[in-house]
């Protein structure tokens, strides 16, 4: 991957991790599968597809991006979890 695509594509990858830390951290106080929380899963993925897709990166890239997107709500449930008293 020439350096150019590389950093295009770590740049894809924090911005689906960093989008979805504060959906994490409002995800933790909404009841689970309610539309609240399915809205807070879901709301970030077009916005990483469309990243993705004007970039023109592959399908191939999409397991890390959703990673990301996993990582960045759990990390951002787990902020949450922490200052809840």
């Amino acid at each position: 991957m020439p350096p150019d695509r590389f950093v295009q594509l770590a740049l894809l990858l924090a911005f689906a991790f960093t989008v979805n830390l504060p959906l994490g951290y409002m995800r933790e106080t909404s009841r689970k599968f309610s539309l609240r929380w399915f809205v807070l899963i879901h709301i970030s993925i077009p916005f990483i597809v469309m990243l993705r897709i004007t970039q023109d990166f592959s399908w191939q890239i999409i397991p890390l991006t959703l990673g990301c997107a996993v990582a960045g709500q759990i990390f951002g449930g787990k902020i949450r979890r922490k200052r809840l008293p």
